[in-house]
């Protein structure tokens, strides 16, 4: 197989989409904008590789088709269903294209948070209680108490998580899983509410090569530490609202929350590159939460971004290891 020089970029930017004036105010949080992209390319370049754009939906497929790189970096978020991040990654299996990142099932299991929460723990990775609702009648009979809260079954980016998601009463919960059902067109998840602090790790690598990046504490400077919710809100305002810690605070924490992360990362069969999500129990022991095998690479805000920032690594280094670590995967070398 000739040498990695041409490197495809596949992505979805908000503006691609057009939301429909029935959809939520943020159902386009999750696609990328033209500053990410660029940032990306410019890495690529910088390992003295050739960036080529190629979008997403039907006009990746027509480039792809047109013109194949060498490897495809792929972004894609997909659209309109709950296997959307699977989509373009199956198209570039069928055909035979290097790409980096997970493979299709790996991106529709772990887009489904209840699906990835069974798998994980069926393998024994400590998740939180919880519960699919398709119908009200799906909360009759919950085995957990509150505080809980309220999420999109299928959706990332914080996207149906607001501060108003931890609820407290019967009230609450059934008006804001309606709220979800009715606004976001699937199933709502409900979770007993961890009161303890909230991390995120990031990972990079393969198999028994797999290694944490790094892990960050995300401590809110507004709301109690054990009402805190890393909501939409909060995102969106990330610099007034939180502090990050690289490592926590804690002593000894960064090990705990690494070893549950990548026992994630493994079972739900992550590759490259992954953000899992985790969140203390009241007992103080780190509990998987979700897993984003497409995390979010915005060059300020990306909370990856920020990890390995504060690890020492730079954005161009983020990028090489993903690109490394699929080519090393694949059995593929990168010209030089």
């Amino acid at each position: 197989m000739s040498p990695v020089r041409r490197v495809g970029i596949a992505f979805d930017l908000r503006d691609d989409f057009v939301a429909r004036e029935t959809d939520p105010e943020d159902r386009l949080e999750e696609y990328d904008s033209r500053d990410t992209v660029e940032a990306i390319a410019g890495a690529i370049r910088a390992l003295g590789l050739e960036p080529i754009e190629l979008g997403g939906g039907r006009r990746f497929v027509e480039r792809l088709l047109a013109d194949p790189p060498d490897l495809v970096f792929n972004l894609a978020e997909g659209f309109g269903t709950r296997s959307r991040e699977a989509q373009l990654p199956a198209v570039m299996e069928l055909l035979g294209v290097p790409f980096t990142h997970s493979d299709p099932l790996t991106l529709a299991a772990t887009l489904d948070k209840d699906v990835a929460r069974k798998l994980c723990a069926a393998e024994g990775v400590p998740v939180p209680r919880g519960r699919r609702v398709e119908r009200m009648r799906d909360l009759d009979d919950l085995d957990f108490g509150y505080p809980m809260i309220c999420k999109p079954l299928a959706e990332g980016s914080s996207m149906g998580v607001r501060r108003r998601s931890r609820v407290t009463s019967a009230k609450e919960l059934r008006d804001r899983v309606g709220e979800l059902v009715e606004e976001y067109r699937q199933p709502a998840l409900v979770e007993e509410f961890l009161p303890g602090t909230e991390l995120t790790v990031g990972i990079v690598g393969n198999g028994a090569e797999a290694r944490v990046l790094g892990v960050m504490e995300i401590a809110p400077r507004k709301d109690r530490a054990d009402e805190f919710v890393y909501s939409l809100e909060v995102k969106r305002n990330w610099r007034e609202e939180v502090e990050y810690h690289v490592p926590p605070r804690a002593p000894g924490l960064a090990v705990r929350a690494g070893r549950v992360a990548l026992d994630a990362y493994h079972v739900l069969g992550c590759r490259d590159l992954a953000r899992v999500d985790l969140r203390l129990d009241a007992a103080g022991h780190p509990r998987f939460i979700e897993v984003n095998p497409l995390p979010g690479l915005n060059p300020i805000s990306g909370d990856i971004v920020i990890i390995a920032n504060r690890t020492g690594i730079s954005y161009e280094g983020l990028i090489a290891a993903i690109i490394e670590a699929a080519v090393g995967r694949q059995g593929l070398e990168l010209a030089r």
